[in-house]
């Protein structure tokens, strides 16, 4: 996807980016994140100073700053992460730490930042002039050629991987690595059922036959197939809204709870009159 994207263009150019995840965004001391962003900023100009082409990257910035719903609580490291940002973005070559406070200007660092949903940030953060955006829709041509990267070495026909992106035109392109993750997966789960259960560790850990070792499975349209449907029914499973009434009503205690939840009173609150 956007990360794996970046990567590849930091490798074609030559680029040894700065990496920050969204998890370094928030801290149980208050400010440690903003100043951290300003670190990181500060050591890739060093390395541009010094001749080398440097990034700072921040992956998934909208799961660490952003605010997703009122079940999130917006902390003072959110609004300093966004507020140090803007500032960033404002005097990219007057970015100074605690204690240094020198007049020499430095560098200034591209910084690229990935998301799923950049509503969720502080509004003047992404305004136009500070943030330049791009969304990242691929076709079907950029999708058929993303997948026969992903199964290049599976030796799966050009025909076939066609098939199975024209089968499933909805997907992200991590269906199609998850797709082919689910082979490889059944090859562990017939090993762990050979082995058996009882003995995986004493396989694993300090055994003298060294690390089990696994023949390239065979990949066929009907098998890739066979998963991505499967996939398909655990996506639904997940958005049907009505799962957890299911559960209840298919559960031990059979239909006792479906007229409270006809009346909307079986968690707790009181049927409305």
């Amino acid at each position: 996807g956007k990360s794996f994207q970046c990567e590849l263009v930091f490798a074609k150019m030559g680029i040894n980016p700065i990496m920050m995840s969204a998890g370094e965004l928030e801290s149980g001391n208050a400010g440690e994140p903003a100043k951290l962003i300003r670190q990181r900023y500060r050591e890739a100009a060093d390395i541009i100073k010094k001749g080398k082409m440097c990034c700072l990257f921040i992956n998934d910035l909208d799961a660490g700053a952003g605010r997703m719903g009122g079940t999130t609580q917006y902390t003072v490291n959110n609004q300093m992460v966004n507020a140090t940002l803007m500032n960033i973005a404002d005097n990219p070559t007057n970015v100074q730490l605690p204690g240094m406070y020198n007049k020499e200007d430095n560098p200034r660092v591209p910084i690229i930042v990935t998301g799923n949903d950049f509503s969720t940030l502080y509004a003047p953060l992404i305004r136009d002039g500070r943030m330049e955006k791009f969304y990242w829709a691929p076709t079907r041509d950029d999708r058929v050629g993303v997948c026969k990267g992903i199964f290049r070495t599976d030796n799966v026909p050009d025909e076939d991987i066609v098939k199975i992106v024209d089968s499933f035109p909805g997907q992200s392109i991590d269906f199609f690595g998850a797709l082919r993750a689910r082979v490889y997966d059944d090859e562990v789960r017939k090993w762990v059922s050979d082995t058996g259960v009882e003995n995986i560790g004493k396989r694993l850990v300090n055994s003298r036959e060294g690390p089990p070792e696994f023949e390239q499975p065979k990949m066929t349209i009907e098998k890739l197939m066979e998963y991505g449907y499967m996939l398909v029914k655990e996506q639904e499973n997940v958005k049907r809204v009505q799962l957890a009434e299911q559960y209840l009503s298919e559960a031990a205690l059979g239909d006792a709870n479906s007229d409270a939840m006809k009346t909307g009173s079986f968690y707790g609150s009181a049927p409305s009159s």
